[in-house]
C-alpha cells in the first residue's frame, strides 16, 4: 500500500492579521471559554510542578484565588526515557481527572545558546503534558517565564524566592509554597487569571 499524506483542518484562533503580539495573546485568551479552575504546570523530565487554583470568587481585589492543590509529579531518573514520559503523562492524567480544570497553563518552550539540549529534552515532557490535556478536552495556554515574573512581581527577572513570596501573597498562604517547582506552576495559573481579567476588559 503506498504512503499518503493526509491534511486536517486547524482550529482558527480568531486573531486579526497584522495585530501585534500582545493583542493576539489577549485575543487568544478572550477566545478561550471563561476559566474558573486553572491548572498550572511547570514541566520537567524528573520533576514537574503543578498547582490548581479556583478563581471563581476572586473577581474583586479583596478576594484571593483559592488554592485547591499543589504538588510534584516525579519520574525516576534511572528509568528509560520513554518510561519517564509515560510516568509523567499518567500522573498528570490523574490530576486532570480529579480536578477537572477549565484550562491548563504551561510554560512556553524557550532555548538558550548555552543549553540547547535542555530545551530539546524539555520539549518531550511538555509535549506529553499537552497531549494529556488535549485528550481530556482541556484547553492549553502558555506564557514565557519572564512574562509570568513581570505579572506577579513587576520584575521580569525576579528570583525564585521573590516568585515564591509573590505566590504566597496572591493566594493568601501562611508560608511560601515548596519546592520552587510548585510555586512556578502556581505562578503560571495566577498569571493566567490576571491576563484573563485584562483580556476580557479590553476586548468587550
Amino acid at each position: 500500500m503506498p504512503f499518503k499524506t493526509q491534511s486536517f483542518p486547524t482550529p482558527q484562533q480568531g486573531s486579526a492579521r497584522g495585530a501585534n503580539s500582545t493583542t493576539k495573546r489577549l485575543q487568544r485568551l478572550h477566545d478561550l471559554p471563561p476559566a474558573n479552575r486553572v491548572l498550572g504546570i511547570d514541566p520537567g523530565l524528573h520533576r514537574t510542578g503543578y498547582g490548581v487554583i479556583d478563581i471563581r470568587n476572586a473577581q474583586s481585589e479583596s478576594r484571593n484565588p483559592r488554592l485547591l492543590e499543589g504538588g510534584v509529579l516525579k519520574a525516576k531518573a534511572n528509568d528509560d526515557f520513554s518510561w519517564r514520559l509515560q510516568t509523567l503523562y499518567d500522573a498528570l492524567c490523574e490530576v486532570i481527572e480529579e480536578h477537572r480544570p477549565d484550562v491548563m497553563v504551561i510554560e512556553e518552550l524557550f532555548s538558550t545558546y548555552a543549553h540547547p539540549r535542555s530545551a530539546l529534552l524539555m520539549a518531550h515532557a511538555r509535549g506529553v503534558m499537552m497531549l494529556a490535556a488535549q485528550q481530556a478536552h482541556v484547553p492549553v495556554h502558555y506564557f514565557l517565564p519572564n512574562e509570568v515574573k513581570q505579572v506577579l512581581t513587576g520584575n521580569g527577572h525576579a528570583t525564585k524566592s521573590a516568585m515564591q513570596s509573590a505566590v504566597r501573597s496572591r493566594l493568601g498562604l501562611a508560608s511560601a509554597p515548596e519546592p520552587a517547582d510548585v510555586a512556578d506552576a502556581l505562578a503560571l495559573a495566577l498569571c493566567f487569571a490576571a491576563r484573563q481579567s485584562v483580556a476580557r476588559r479590553l476586548t468587550r
